[in-house]
């Protein structure tokens, strides 16, 4: 069984590999993006590769949104 420390460090990972995926949708969805096809291209991305894809919007995609003026 494990110990404290352990279940924590599960959590966390189940945290990273399951939630960080549905934040990035949500967070694409409620974008717009400066190229239209751009949204479609990044849900793609994070429904075919959950983790790496959130990470890569995360890096990539977030600085290719439109900005408010």
């Amino acid at each position: 069984m494990p110990g404290g420390l352990e279940w924590l460090i599960i959590l966390g990972v189940i945290f990273i590999v399951f939630i960080l995926p549905i934040w990035a949708l949500i967070d694409i969805i409620r974008s717009q993006f400066q190229e239209p096809n751009n949204k479609i291209i990044w849900v793609l991305v994070v429904l075919l590769l959950p983790f790496l894809g959130s990470i890569l919007y995360l890096a990539i995609g977030r600085g290719q949104k439109r900005s408010i003026s």
